[in-house]
């Protein structure tokens, strides 16, 4: 199987869509000989911030000398961008053969009579076999959705993360906040430290939790603080009393102001190791921190002299947290938005949260058989600002966002990741220049 074969075979499973359920993948990890069980793990979950932290969390580990796998969902442009070791994304060849086993152990199901796993079983599972034929020491693994029934639910890690916990996927994760909540503390394990920014009674739900798991529970703002340096843009002072860390002072990479959540939670992770593994010491965090990369979250360019921001804020929690960011970076300046929100995405909420009067707004579907109209976006936002118009090409939206601006504004596009990735490409091609 090559990598073209590879995605056919990805793309046939599209029409078994996303099923819960641990019993597919279960039987295909054991058909594979369990790869999972191979190396230490960290399980990260959260209804935002998740991928972030995930990609600071292995970019402390790496920095530390571990080798360590990244596994995430979804991809802005390649599929072997979820299949990352110490930096580097799989080559297609080894991306491809780790989905050729994953395709031969799932053959042997149908061939028992059992369920044909998903797609997200197949790449979770080739994920497994990747980084345990690479010969990690850990894989710092993301949850697809929820996680007490997510096909990642099958490691049991050496600490588990919880960022925070608001509606989304209400309807397949128990139907209210309180649903969602159990559904991201599902990952919790007996005896496996739980670090978490989770707040009121969704932390409630991860604390109770936790408890019956008899799992020691870190939680931001009780056990770890992280306050930003008002001196120096971008640096966070970290403390912890429980772990006698009083003020370690850390320059962050990732632009926006929710990533110092973001990394205070991945520090409080990696200080967990560190009994295990002295090499993760201050020095090598804050190497780390000043390094990491995630594409698409607060991302910043510069274009023919035009600031441009782009974030895959895609759903009312990130949009809150790009609103904050941008009044926090960009309080006076007038705003272009190019938006792509999913129609099954509260996207009203989104809208009043991240629009001002006033500010220009250019609306394309993104590249997803869930966008829906753009016009019912349109509608929605003229009721905050007037001057908006819709697209239906991204490039021409794009084209059309940047000739509204000017060395006055800010251009942010903003949305679902099926748009900000196309986006970004585009950007890239037209010589755009990473800002700070």
């Amino acid at each position: 199987m090559d990598y073209k074969e590879s995605l056919s075979y990805l793309e046939s499973l599209n029409v078994f869509g996303s099923k819960l359920g641990l019993s597919r993948i279960e039987r295909l990890v054991e058909l594979l000989g369990h790869p999972e069980r191979r190396y230490g793990t960290i399980h990260v979950t959260g209804t935002n911030g998740k991928g972030s932290v995930s990609a600071m969390t292995a970019a402390i580990l790496t920095k530390s000398g571990l080798r360590t796998g990244l596994y995430t969902s979804p991809h802005l442009v390649s599929y072997t961008e979820r299949f990352v070791i110490d930096g580097e994304q799989a080559s297609e060849a080894d991306f491809a053969a780790a989905i050729a086993a994953a395709k031969e152990a799932a053959d042997k199901m149908l061939a028992e009579g059992l369920e044909q796993p998903t797609e997200f079983e197949v790449l979770t599972a080739a994920a497994f076999f990747y980084f345990a034929r690479k010969h990690v020491d850990y894989a710092i693994v993301e949850v697809g959705l929820g996680g007490l029934l997510d096909s990642t639910n099958v490691i049991t890690p050496e600490v588990a993360v919880v960022t925070n916990v608001a509606m989304e996927h209400a309807d397949r994760c128990g139907g209210t906040l309180e649903g969602v909540a159990q559904h991201k503390a599902g990952i919790i394990k007996a005896g496996v430290p739980v670090v978490t920014a989770a707040e009121g009674m969704t932390l409630d739900v991860v604390r109770r939790k936790a408890e019956e798991e008899g799992a020691d529970i870190f939680v931001l703002g009780e056990d770890f603080a992280v306050l930003p340096m008002k001196q120096a843009a971008g640096m966070i002072e970290f403390s912890s009393e429980l772990l006698g860390i009083r003020a370690a002072h850390y320059a962050l990479a990732l632009g926006g102001a929710y990533q110092r959540r973001n990394a205070a939670l991945a520090v409080m992770a990696a200080e967990l190791l560190a009994g295990t593994h002295p090499s993760i010491t201050h020095e090598n965090i804050a190497a780390a921190l000043r390094s990491a990369a995630w594409p698409g979250r607060f991302e910043r360019f510069t274009l023919d002299g035009k600031r441009i921001i782009i974030d895959g804020a895609h759903n009312p929690a990130g949009a809150a947290a790009l609103r904050e960011s941008l009044d926090a970076a960009f309080a006076d300046e007038a705003r272009v938005l190019l938006i792509g929100i999913l129609e099954d995405k509260d996207y009203r909420s989104m809208l009043k949260t991240l629009l001002r009067a006033g500010d220009r707004v250019v609306v394309t579907p993104p590249m997803s058989l869930r966008a829906g109209d753009p016009e019912n976006l349109a509608r929605a936002a003229r009721e905050i600002t007037a001057d908006v118009e819709v697209v239906e090409n991204a490039q021409a939206a794009l084209e059309r966002a940047l000739s509204l601006t000017d060395e006055r504004h800010i251009l942010c596009a903003a949305g679902s990741l099926y748009l900000i990735g196309n986006l970004r490409c585009l950007l890239l091609e037209r010589g755009a220049r990473h800002d700070g």
